[in-house]
């Protein structure tokens, strides 16, 4: 708690390397030039204590991973107005990093654990350790591939170049989540269907959106706005890149559709409903996943020759208050 009596979260590596350095002056740097309700706010830093410090406001609800698969007593989650929300909040602030930022930023590591969740289940997006900065005139990175299996854009595993369009993918994902409960990569679906991604993808071809909600709010959400939001979810995940909506046309139609009391179908010009335009070829994009002993959340590097997400939690203490006199 500081001075003022405003609780405040802490993170810090509980590995320190030139690496994980280079990770938070990174996010200093990113969050420094950020100002948005729906990502989390940096207070302060300290990068010259044996263990480097970033200092948070601190969020009460924990992240949006643990309100989808874990226990909790609290069930506001369990609605689908609550849900939608989230998923406005979310893609608000991706569509302020990419456009409306002073320069574009590609989050890079987007997925639930990475949600936070405040008091008041308002969505704020964190964990900026790997995102990137780019200049107007640039249409993608050229990285080493990194990021969260489940969540990773099959076009960036194969090419390593990293655009809007990336982030874009892996909201696809989140949004299939909050539509469905189901983990992003889960060895009780059948092989073809280990990634979400994948699974959702079989769902909506078949027509089947109404039998994969999640159970916990099926009785009470509005088809008329679960499926645009499944056909938004399924343009999103599109194998190319260039056929995925922006994440300013994705924000404006789930607005869209929480403010519409109407049947609404998403604008045909970018959230089209085409099979022949959301034909996925059925790629051995699971990044090896078939051969997984259990399941997990982020894949080590080491194994799968996929550089590790951004401050991991087996690296990464979690976020905690902190008591200041």
């Amino acid at each position: 708690m500081l001075v003022d009596g405003r609780l405040v979260a802490v993170k810090k590596s509980k590995v320190v390397d030139e690496d994980k350095l280079e990770e938070f002056i990174n996010e200093v740097v990113i969050l420094s030039q950020i100002n948005h309700r729906n990502i989390v706010k940096l207070l302060g830093c300290c990068l010259e204590t044996q263990v480097p410090v970033l200092v948070y406001e601190y969020i009460s609800n924990g992240n949006l991973f643990e309100y989808l698969y874990e226990e909790f007593d609290d069930y506001t989650i369990t609605t689908w107005e609550v849900r939608l929300r989230i998923a406005i909040n979310v893609a608000g602030a991706l569509s302020y990093l990419h456009s409306a930022a002073s320069s574009p930023i590609y989050h890079r590591d987007v997925k639930s654990t990475n949600i936070m969740l405040d008091e008041k289940y308002g969505a704020k997006v964190s964990d900026f350790g790997t995102s990137r900065t780019v200049t107007v005139d640039h249409t993608h990175l050229t990285t080493v591939v990194s990021g969260t299996v489940g969540y990773m854009d099959p076009e960036y595993f194969q090419s390593s170049q990293f655009t809007d369009k990336s982030d874009v993918y892996s909201f696809g994902v989140v949004l299939v989540e909050l539509i469905t409960g189901e983990k992003p990569v889960s060895f009780l679906r059948s092989q073809e269907n280990r990634t979400l991604a994948t699974y959702f993808t079989h769902v909506m071809k078949e027509n089947k959106l109404f039998d994969v909600i999640d159970a916990r709010i099926r009785d009470g959400c509005k088809m008329n706005q679960v499926t645009p939001a499944g056909k938004i979810a399924r343009k999103c995940l599109n194998m190319k890149g260039r056929k995925r909506p922006s994440m300013r046309e994705v924000s404006m139609e789930l607005e869209k559709i929480r403010t519409s009391s109407e049947d609404i179908q998403p604008h045909d010009e970018y959230i089209s409903d085409n099979d022949e335009d959301n034909e996925q070829r059925v790629m051995d994009v699971d990044i090896g996943v078939e051969t997984l002993k259990k399941e997990f959340v982020t894949a080590p590097a080491s194994q799968y020759n996929v550089a590790s997400s951004s401050l991991s939690s087996s690296d990464i203490e979690p976020l905690f208050p902190l008591q200041t006199r």
